[in-house]
């Protein structure tokens, strides 16, 4: 597992990335974040990589106010799901960018009814903090 900047080479196939049906009501498509990167320049894209194959997608950003390193958008495909990918690239991603989450940690936030984003996330060590951002919880971690 590695993720990489998301650049010509790979947009294609995180583009094409879906995820479970049921799943579709918490996250955007791909194309979305993708643009939401392009747009704001705030977020940060990353391909989630096994070998050659491009099989997810996160996002980051510094947030100003408390220098905390957020991650967003993120999906595995459906196809690779269930083979604890998603675990792998939070994991993947807390140690790529710990040397940027040195001010306030970490933070992510997901909606109230998503139960197995938010199990996955208590797994590697988020904590809900009571906060919310546009309806979603904010989890936190400081490592």
């Amino acid at each position: 597992m590695r993720l990489v900047p998301v650049d010509a080479a790979n947009r294609g196939a995180v583009a094409a990335l879906t995820v479970a049906p049921e799943q579709s009501r918490f996250v955007a498509s791909p194309t979305h974040y993708l643009a939401l990167c392009a747009d704001e320049a705030l977020w940060r894209p990353l391909a989630v990589c096994e070998e050659d194959t491009v099989v997810g997608f996160l996002m980051w950003a510094i947030d100003e106010e408390d220098a905390s390193c957020w991650l967003g958008g993120i999906i595995i495909d459906a196809r690779h799901q269930g083979r604890g990918l998603g675990r792998s690239a939070v994991t993947a991603a807390l140690d790529l960018l710990a040397d940027r989450a040195t001010g306030g940690g970490f933070a992510l936030s997901y909606g109230p009814d998503n139960h197995r984003a938010a199990a996955l996330y208590r797994g590697v060590g988020f904590v809900e903090t009571g906060e919310q951002v546009d309806g979603e919880l904010v989890s936190r971690l400081r490592r």
